[in-house]
């Protein structure tokens, strides 16, 4: 079982417009939930995001335009 910890957050109304819409149209379970799943697709994004560096500099240069155009299909892909 996961740990959870209640916390306040402060965010736009649009956002918060945004995930009550999908909570009341059953995207989402819960506010809670809404929040977690965007704020886990933000760190699946980065992790992302470093391993492509990680890749750019071990290859030693910048991507070619195929190379950018692979990665950028496999990020909106997830």
């Amino acid at each position: 079982m996961q740990t959870k910890t209640r916390v306040t957050v402060t965010v736009p109304d649009a956002v918060l417009q945004a995930a009550r819409r999908d909570v009341e149209s059953g995207v989402a379970p819960s506010l809670s939930a809404w929040v977690t799943d965007a704020a886990e697709a933000k760190a699946r994004r980065e992790s992302l995001d470093h391993v492509l560096d990680e890749l750019l500099e071990a290859s030693g240069g910048p991507l070619t335009e195929e190379e950018t155009e692979w990665a950028r299909a496999q990020l909106q892909a997830r």
